[in-house]
């Protein structure tokens, strides 16, 4: 996928995905946004094939809204309107389980299942837009870092990677890399202020 189509979804591919047929921007849609739902729905307490389910039925549902969507600053941004969307799947989800019977045998045994918020929806949904925002935020920077990559030469962004996204100790990144610690220093510099940039101009872009 280009590195400009990470995360700001622009008009022109609200526009595309109007066109219930054109599959490759669905796909780009696809690719861009199922981390974010899948890791919300994740946070909220679901299951990994419960969390999975909730992309599924989240797209499924912007397929069937987009053709009716018009994009309105005036009204609320597009990632409002798909976190709007993505806490209804994954409220669904939780009020569905809550109403389940307990499968233990024991009736004495309190129903426990770990990561579930204790299948109580109202806490959950308390919290989701939080976590939808340090999702976004993630993926955001997931989609800067992935710009960056794309433009600078690929022994510098190797550096930056052991040294700041893995933080390897620089005596590591030197005898691993044969880069002089001056180098690494460098490296950190100049990528973390090109990724800065690089979000500044993804936060401006999305809508």
């Amino acid at each position: 996928m280009n590195p400009e189509e990470l995360i700001p979804t622009r008009r022109s591919l609200l526009s595309r995905l109007k066109d219930w047929d054109d599959q490759e921007s669905w796909k780009d849609f696809f690719n861009t946004y199922w981390k974010l739902v899948y890791g919300v729905a994740i946070k909220a307490g679901l299951s990994d094939p419960e969390a999975q389910d909730v992309v599924q039925e989240t797209v499924l549902s912007v397929a069937k809204k987009m053709h009716d969507f018009k994009y309105d600053p005036a009204a609320g941004s597009f990632k409002n309107w798909l976190l709007l969307i993505t806490r209804r799947r994954i409220s669904d989800y939780l009020r569905k389980e809550y109403r389940r019977p307990p499968k233990h045998e024991n009736p004495q045994e309190p129903l426990s299942r770990t990561g579930t918020m204790e299948k109580l929806p109202d806490q959950a949904e308390a919290k989701i837009d939080e976590m939808w925002d340090e999702e976004w935020q993630k993926n955001l920077l997931d989609a800067a870092i992935e710009r960056v990559k794309a433009q600078i030469d690929p022994k510098q962004f190797q550096i930056f990677d052991s040294y700041v996204l893995k933080e390897w100790p620089v005596k590591d990144v030197k005898k691993m890399l044969g880069v002089s610690a001056t180098q690494v220093y460098l490296a950190k510099h100049r990528i973390s202020a090109l990724i800065r940039k690089e979000l500044k101009k993804l936060e401006t872009d999305i809508l």
